[in-house]
């Protein structure tokens, strides 16, 4: 039996008192139901169905079922002793057209999952956009058009009237570099397209006016009281040593090739360094699009993962250089996931430090591993659990040292479509049997269950 908070040993990596523990989903990996009251097709359900997309040619159309099975995974969250939740509304659930009427069958299901979170004692945090662009408003342009933009904004506004009596935390965009970079420029990620570098700074630049507007359409909106933030996925520059140049030289690179997300977001303008680069290619804006993105905000959501870069002090221009990462770099079962817990420690520092963060959310931090089940039927994860301990100590020795990080969002509940990887990759606390739909909490969940009880690294 899980003890309670109050008979949880006292811990020397103690985080603060109400911090807030949680896990994390996205609309479109885990809900399912992909053509069920009203929903319309996003970019997502168009690029999973098209051959060779996805490693193992499946798709998100039922995935593991989260819209029928929402009540049996909050009661996950409670057993788990959860106090927050990150998940995500499907933009094409409310308007199938991407605008227009609103679908009240999608609503409806937001409506149930909210008041059932309410009633567990668990606080929803919503994303609004992770990713499922209406497919009509692709067609149409898609990121590639203003127009997206001021779509984003009207829809923000309305579920602003619809939940905001409930929801009192909401994300804008998650984690724009990696929907622009990986869907616009390497064509990995839906819309699967490869622009020029003109056209692929017009899409970032759309992007982060639409986080602006949709800032603005939350609190002309939503009740008095409700926070409003984005979820960005900040590219990350460690120091390579601990002194203070190679510190700076982070800070720099950090500002730098964050440049035209987060940067412009908390700064309002572009760096001189990144239109000089871009040049010719640099994205057409006036000063109130800049006025626009640079809207306040009631907190930063940072999702973390690994380091992005590793730096050293230089005397020349930019002021840093970065270090080439040896092979040998560990990684978890995903390429791309090298280790490097010191970044949960960094990523709300620099944000922090940079940029005058009051508030701060690591809003997904976890790690891909193998998970077999045993011959008992249990995943012993050790190899995630390894991950979660070294990353939490890193991100509780930024607490300690007063970094204001209000809380966590473990990534993620369940495992799930894990996009062009589809259902090859599991990130979950709880291991789902795909062909039955079977939970089954992980040795991680029961790491995470402690940690949440001790309120400390257990």
């Amino acid at each position: 039996m899980a003890r309670t908070a109050s008979e949880a040993p006292r811990s020397a990596l103690q985080f603060p008192e109400g911090f807030r523990w949680g896990t994390a989903t996205s609309a479109y990996q885990v809900e399912g139901a992909a053509r069920e009251d009203g929903r319309g097709p996003s970019i997502w359900d168009t690029f999973a169905q098209t051959p060779g997309r996805i490693r193992d040619g499946s798709n998100g159309d039922a995935s593991v079922d989260h819209y029928h099975r929402y009540k049996d995974d909050v009661a996950l969250m409670k057993g788990l002793g959860a106090k927050a939740y990150r998940f995500s509304i499907a933009w094409p659930r409310l308007f199938p057209d991407g605008r227009g009427t609103l679908n009240d069958r999608g609503l409806a299901f937001y409506d149930r999952l909210v008041d059932e979170l309410l009633r567990a004692g668990i606080e929803p945090f919503a994303t609004l956009y992770h990713w499922d662009l209406p497919q009509a408003l692709q067609d149409k342009g898609g990121w590639q058009a203003r127009d997206t933009a001021l779509a984003f904004g009207d829809y923000a506004g309305l579920v602003a009237r619809k939940l905001g009596d409930r929801v009192g935390h909401i994300f804008t965009l998650n984690e724009v570099q990696a929907f622009v970079e990986h869907g616009h420029q390497s064509g990995v990620f839906a819309p699967g397209m490869k622009l020029t570098p003109g056209a692929l700074n017009q899409v970032r630049h759309h992007a982060v006016l639409a986080h602006g507007l949709a800032v603005r359409a939350i609190r002309a909106n939503a009740p008095a009281g409700a926070k409003v933030g984005p979820a960005e996925n900040m590219t990350i520059a460690l120091p390579v040593i601990e002194t203070p140049e190679h510190i700076r030289a982070a800070e720099l690179a950090t500002r730098e090739v964050n440049a035209p997300y987060l940067t412009v977001m908390l700064e309002g303008r572009y760096t001189d360094a990144y239109l000089a680069n871009a040049g010719a290619d640099a994205p057409k804006f006036t000063p109130q699009d800049l006025e626009i993105i640079a809207s306040p905000v009631d907190f930063v959501g940072l999702n973390v993962y690994s380091p992005g870069l590793h730096v050293l002090a230089s005397e020349t221009a930019p002021g840093y250089a970065a270090v080439k990462v040896p092979s040998s770099y560990p990684r978890m079962a995903s390429e791309w996931l090298t280790v490097g817990p010191e970044a949960l420690y960094w990523a709300p520092r620099h944000a922090a430090k940079l940029w005058n963060v009051k508030d701060i959310y690591i809003t997904e931090n976890g790690a891909s591993a193998a998970d077999q089940p045993a011959a008992d039927g249990v995943v012993y994860d050790i190899d995630r659990v390894m991950y979660l301990r070294n990353y939490l100590t890193h991100l509780q020795r930024a607490t300690a040292e007063g970094v204001p990080v209000r809380g966590y969002f473990l990534w993620s509940l369940l495992d799930n479509f894990e996009w062009a990887d589809g259902y090859a990759t599991r990130f979950g606390l709880v291991h789902v049997d795909y062909a039955s739909q079977k939970r089954t909490p992980k040795l991680s969940a029961a790491f995470y269950r402690e940690v949440i009880a001790r309120n400390a690294v257990a």
